[in-house]
C-alpha cells in the first residue's frame, strides 16, 4: 500500500541500487565482526570445550540457511510485485487471498505475522543504538576517559535521536547516507583483512598460528562445534528482507527480488566470509589479555576482551604500520560506528514502514499510518521508534545482560517472522508452474532451519548458566508478554472493527480502502 487516507503516497523513488544498498546496510559486516567475534571465540559446547575454531564453517553454513528464506522472500516478491511495504504481513494477506481462506483467517495470521515481526524490527534498532553506545564508550576509555553509566544513556540517547532525523527526513536521504556508509565499511573490512592475511604469510613477529594452515581456517573439525556456532552466525546475516518494506518505493518491483539475493551475496558471500578468514588467519599465540590478575592467550583471550578485533587491528598497525596502532585502530572503530549508523537506520526504516502497513489497516494505533505531507514518511512511526529505540539502548548499555536480554528478544523475533514467511511461501507458490526445488523444497527447508535456529539459541541460552541464562529467560519472558499483550490488543480491536472475527457486534470503525482489499 503506497497511499494513506490524505491521499499521501509514498513515492517511488529508488532503483536496483538504492533498494540494495538499504538491504546492505542493515547486514554491516564491518559493525558485525567487531561487535560479536567476542562473542563467537567465547562460545563453549556443554563439556566446556571451544568451539572457536569452526568459526568460519559455521558462518558457512548459516549463509547457507540465510539463503534459504531469502530464496522464499525474492519468489514472494515476484510473484506479487503490487504488495506495499508490509513485507511479510502483505505477503500473507496476498498468499492466503489466492488461497481462498475466509477472512478471520487472513486477518488473524496477518496480524499475528505483523506483531511478532515488531521483536525483530522494533527491538532491532535498540539493541544497536546499545552497542553504539558501548563502542563510544570504548573509544572514549581509550584515551583515558572515564564514562559514568549516566553518560552512556546519554549517548544512547544522542545516537537515537540523530538516527530517527536521518529516517524523518525520508527514504532518499537515507539511502544516500546508507551508500556512503557501505562503501566506508567495505573498504575498511578489505583493508583490515588484507593486513591481517600480510601478516599471516609475513608473520614479521614470528607467531604461532593457532590454525596452522589455511585448511583448518576453512575446514569443520566438530560437527557439533559447528551447529554451535552457525547458531551465532545466522543473527549476522538477518536484513536482506528489509528490501522487501520498500515495495511502494522501488521504481521496479523486480528490482527489489534482486536486491534481497544480491545484498546477501555482496554482504555475507564476500564480506562476511572474507574479513572472518582474515580475523581467523590472524590469531595466534602471542595475542594475549589480562584481566584480574590472570593471562588468557589466543582464542580465549578473544573471549576475554572487550573488542579483540580492536586488539587485532592494533597489533597489525604496530607490525606492519610502523607503530602506529593506535591510530589505526580509531579509524578502523569510527568506520565500525558509521556501519552501526547504516544498520541502525535501515533497520528503523524498515519497521516504521511495516508498522504503516499494519496501521493502515487499522490492526494498530491509527496515528503509526499517517505520511508526512513533505517527506512522505511515516513520521509519527518514525518519533515513536526513535524514543523505543532510545529506551532499549539506554537499558542495554547498562550491563551486559541487558544487552544480551535485549538481542536474544530480537533475535526470537527474526526467527519467528523469517520461519513464517517460509511458510507463507510455501502456500502462495503452491499454484506456481516451475521448479518443485523452489516452490515447495526451499520454503519448506527454510522454515524448517529457522525452527531449529530458534530452539539451538533458546536452549543454548538456558543451558549456559549466569549472565547468558538470565538474559535468556527475560528475552523469553518479553516474548511471551508481548504475545498476550498482543492477542488483548487484538480482541479489544475486534470490538469495534467491522471484521466480526470474534462474536462481538462489529461498530464504529470500517477498514481503510487499500490496495490489498479493494
Amino acid at each position: 500500500m503506497s497511499n494513506n487516507e490524505n491521499g499521501i503516497c509514498m513515492k517511488k523513488t529508488l532503483g536496483l541500487l538504492g533498494v540494495t544498498m538499504n538491504a546492505m546496510a542493515l547486514i554491516a559486516p564491518g559493525a558485525f565482526l567487531w561487535i560479536t567475534y567476542q562473542v563467537q571465540t567465547a562460545q563453549t559446547d556443554p563439556s566446556g570445550a571451544f568451539t572457536a575454531p569452526d568459526i568460519w564453517f559455521g558462518l558457512l553454513v548459516a549463509l547457507a540457511l540465510a539463503f534459504l528464506t531469502a530464496g522464499s522472500y525474492a519468489m514472494l516478491t515476484r510473484r506479487y510485485p503490487d504488495a506495499g511495504c508490509g513485507s511479510s504481513y502483505d505477503f500473507a494477506d496476498k498468499a492466503l487471498r489466492d488461497k481462498g481462506s475466509s477472512n478471520r483467517i487472513i486477518r488473524f495470521t496477518k496480524f499475528a505475522v505483523g506483531w511478532l515481526s515488531h521483536l525483530y524490527y522494533w527491538v532491532y534498532p535498540g539493541v544497536m543504538v546499545a552497542f553504539m553506545a558501548v563502542l563510544i564508550t570504548f573509544i572514549l576509555q581509550s584515551f583515558g576517559l572515564g564514562v559514568s553509566p549516566l553518560a552512556q544513556i546519554g549517548i544512547a540517547v544522542a545516537f537515537a535521536a540523530v538516527v530517527g532525523y536521518i529516517a524523518y527526513r525520508g527514504i532518499n536521504g537515507s539511502t544516500k547516507t546508507n551508500i556512503i556508509l557501505n562503501v566506508v565499511q567495505l573498504v575498511m573490512l578489505v583493508g583490515v583483512t588484507g593486513m591481517a592475511l600480510v601478516y599471516r604469510f609475513l608473520n614479521p613477529e614470528h607467531v604461532t598460528f593457532l590454525l596452522p594452515t589455511l585448511g583448518d581456517i576453512v575446514l569443520p573439525h566438530d560437527a557439533s562445534h559447528v551447529l554451535f556456532q552457525a547458531t551465532i552466525a545466522i543473527l549476522l546475516l538477518v536484513g536482506f528482507e528489509s528490501a522487501t518494506a520498500l515495495m511502494a518505493e522501488a521504481k521496479k518491483p523486480k528490482d527489489v527480488s534482486k536486491a534481497v539475493i544480491l545484498s546477501l551475496i555482496i554482504q555475507g558471500g564476500f564480506a562476511y566470509m572474507f574479513e572472518y578468514f582474515g580475523a581467523q588467519a590472524w590469531i595466534n599465540s602471542n595475542y594475549t589479555v589480562t584481566t584480574s590478575g590472570q593471562t588468557y592467550t589466543g582464542f580465549s583471550a578473544a573471549a576475554q576482551s572487550s573488542a579483540p578485533i580492536g586488539d587485532m587491528v592494533r597489533n597489525l598497525g604496530n607490525a606492519l604500520l610502523g607503530g602506529n596502532g593506535f591510530v589505526l585502530m580509531l579509524v578502523v572503530a569510527a568506520a565500525v560506528a558509521a556501519a552501526i549508523l547504516g544498520t541502525t537506520l535501515a533497520c528503523l526504516n524498515t519497521g516504521v514502514r511495516v508498522t504503516y502497513a499494519i496501521s493502515s489497516d487499522k490492526e494498530m494505533p491509527l496515528p503509526l499510518g499517517k505520511l508526512h505531507k513533505k517527506y512522505a514518511t511515516p513520521y509519527i512511526g518514525v518519533i515513536v521508534l526513535t524514543a523505543v529505540s532510545a529506551v532499549i539502548g539506554a537499558f542495554g548499555v547498562l550491563s551486559i545482560e541487558n544487552l544480551s536480554a535485549v538481542a536474544l528478544l530480537s533475535n526470537i523475533g527474526t526467527f519467528l517472522l523469517y520461519g513464517a514467511t517460509n511458510l507463507i511461501a510455501f502456500v502462495a507458490l503452491a499454484k506456481e508452474h516451475g521448479s518443485v526445488l523452489l516452490r515447495r523444497i526451499v520454503p519448506i527447508l527454510g522454515a524448517g532451519a529457522n525452527v531449529v535456529m530458534l530452539l539451538a539459541v533458546v536452549w543454548l541460552g538456558i543451558l549456559g548458566g549466569g549472565v547468558t541464562q538470565a538474559a535468556a529467560f527475560i528475552a523469553i519472558t518479553a516474548t511471551a508478554v508481548w504475545a498476550v499483550i498482543g492477542a488483548a490488543y487484538f480482541v479489544a480491536n475486534s470490538r469495534t472493527a467491522s471484521t466480526k472475527l470474534l462474536p462481538f457486534a462489529g461498530k464504529g470503525l470500517q477498514p481503510l480502502k487499500t490496495e490489498q482489499n479493494q
